[in-house]
C-alpha cells in the first residue's frame, strides 16, 4: 500500500441538532446548488424540523444523511444516502467535504464507509452518483473508489445560466471486494 492508499480515520453519525449550522451553510452554498436538485434557499426553521421529523429510519425516510468527522472529532463534511429503493437493492450517494478538508482523503474515506454499510447492513446491490462531467476531481475520485462510469446525461444539470452534462457513476457492491 502506498502513502496515497492511506486514508485519513473517520467516523460517520447521525445529524445531531449541533449540526444545524453547518447543515445550513451546505444546502444554501450556490456553489453547490449545481451539484444536486436543490436550488433554493433553506430557512434554519426548515432544517430544524428537518432534523427534529426525520424517523432515523432509512426505510421509512428513505435516505440518510451522516455527519463526517475526522479522529479530532471535527466536522469534515456530510454524506448522503437518498432515493433508497428497497425492492430494487440500490441508492444514490452524495458527498459534500468542507473547503478546507478537501483533497485530504476524506471523501474516498467516507464513501468506503457507505459501501461497507450498504453491504452489510442493507444488502444493496448497488451505489450510484450523478456528477457534472465538468467535475473531473468528483469522478476521479469516486473511480478511485471503485465507481465505474457508466452514461453520460446529456444537458442534465443547469446552473441558472447553461446545461451541464452529468455522468452516472455505478458501484456494483456484490462484484466488488471491500
Amino acid at each position: 500500500m502506498s502513502s496515497s492508499d492511506i486514508l485519513p480515520d473517520i467516523r460517520l453519525r447521525a445529524i445531531e441538532p449541533e449540526d444545524l449550522d453547518l447543515l445550513y451553510k451546505i444546502e444554501n452554498d450556490e456553489m453547490l446548488w449545481d451539484v444536486g436538485v436543490n436550488n433554493i434557499y433553506y430557512s434554519r426553521y426548515i432544517l430544524h424540523e428537518y432534523i427534529a421529523n426525520a424517523k432515523g429510519d432509512i426505510y421509512t425516510d428513505r435516505q440518510a444523511r451522516l455527519i463526517i468527522e475526522n479522529d479530532s472529532h471535527d466536522v469534515v463534511g456530510i454524506v448522503d444516502i437518498v432515493d433508497f429503493d428497497p425492492r430494487h437493492l440500490r441508492a444514490e450517494i452524495g458527498i459534500v467535504i468542507q473547503n478546507r478538508y478537501r483533497h485530504m482523503g476524506y471523501a474516498k474515506a467516507a464513501i468506503q464507509h457507505i459501501i461497507k454499510y450498504t453491504k452489510n447492513i442493507l444488502h444493496l446491490h448497488q451505489l450510484y452518483a450523478y456528477i457534472n462531467s465538468d467535475n473531473t476531481n468528483s469522478i476521479k475520485m469516486f473511480n478511485n473508489a471503485g465507481f465505474t462510469q457508466s452514461a453520460e446525461l446529456k444537458d442534465w444539470l443547469y446552473d441558472g445560466s447553461k446545461h451541464h452534462n452529468a455522468v452516472i457513476m455505478q458501484y456494483f457492491i456484490k462484484k466488488n471486494k471491500i
